[in-house]
C-alpha cells in the first residue's frame, strides 16, 4: 500500500465516521423532539377504552408511577371520555399479582364498575402490552382507544400502536414521579434513544422485502 493509498483510506474512514455520527445525531435530535411533542396534553375524542400501559406493582399495591396511570384512566372514565378501562401487564415473579390485576383492584376500589374493566396479564414490555391489548380489545368489540402512560413514554407507544393498526390517541398522566429536572432529562434521553432504536429495527426489518422487490423487477 502506497503512502497516498494509505492516506486516502484514512480520509475515507474519517468521512464515513463523520457522516455516520451526523446521521445518528440528527436521528436522535428528531427523536427527542418527537418524545417532547407527545408529552403534552391534547384535545381528546371519546373512545371505547383507555389502555393503561403496565408499570411496577408492589405486591397488591401499584407503584407511584402505575398509580398515576390508573388515576388518569379513572379520570377519563369518570369524565365519560372512555367507556371502559383496559389494563395490561404481567407479573415479574410467580406468585405475585399481575400488574393488570393490581390495576383492576385499585380501580374497583376507586369506584369503577367491574363490568367496565378488562385486562390482559401476560405482557412484560410496551410492545407486548399493546399486542395483548389489541387481542383482548378484538374479543370485546372495542375499536377506539386512548393510551395512558407517562408523558415521555407516549411517542414510542403511539408509534407501536400505529404499527399494530390500533385506532389510538394518547393522553399523558398530568403528574409523574419524574418531576426533578435530572430525572426528567434522564427519562427523556432514555425514551428518545429507545424510540430511535425501535424505528431503526422497524426499517431494517423491511430491508429483505425491499431486496426481494428489486429482484422481482430485474
Amino acid at each position: 500500500m502506497t503512502a497516498d493509498t494509505h492516506l486516502g483510506f484514512w480520509r475515507c474512514l474519517r468521512s464515513v465516521i463523520i457522516a455516520g455520527s451526523l446521521f445518528v445525531g440528527t436521528n436522535y435530535i428528531i427523536s427527542v423532539a418527537t418524545v417532547y411533542q407527545y408529552s403534552h396534553p391534547r384535545v381528546l375524542c371519546e373512545a371505547d377504552a383507555a389502555i393503561v400501559l403496565g408499570a411496577a406493582a408492589w405486591d397488591k399495591r401499584p407503584s407511584p408511577v402505575f398509580r398515576e396511570r390508573i388515576n388518569h384512566a379513572i379520570h377519563l372514565y369518570r369524565a365519560g371520555i372512555v367507556k371502559k378501562i383496559l389494563f395490561t401487564g404481567g407479573s415479574p415473579k410467580s406468585g405475585f399479582m399481575t400488574e393488570a390485576a393490581v390495576g383492576r383492584r385499585y380501580a374497583i376500589r376507586n369506584g369503577v364498575d367491574a363490568n367496565d374493566i378488562i385486562y390482559e396479564n401476560h405482557s412484560r414490555d410496551t410492545w407486548q402490552n399493546l399486542v395483548n391489548a389489541k387481542a383482548v380489545a378484538d374479543d370485546n368489540d372495542l375499536d377506539s382507544f386512548i393510551i395512558v402512560s407517562d408523558p415521555y413514554h407516549l411517542a414510542r407507544a403511539s408509534l407501536m400502536a400505529h404499527d399494530l393498526g390500533l385506532n389510538a390517541q394518547v393522553s399523558p398522566t398530568p403528574t409523574t414521579r419524574y418531576s426533578a429536572t435530572q430525572s426528567k432529562l434522564r427519562f427523556l434521553a432514555q425514551e428518545s434513544y429507545t424510540l430511535m432504536v425501535y424505528q431503526w429495527i422497524k426499517h431494517l426489518a423491511l430491508f429483505p422485502q425491499f431486496i426481494h422487490m428489486l429482484r422481482s423487477k430485474f
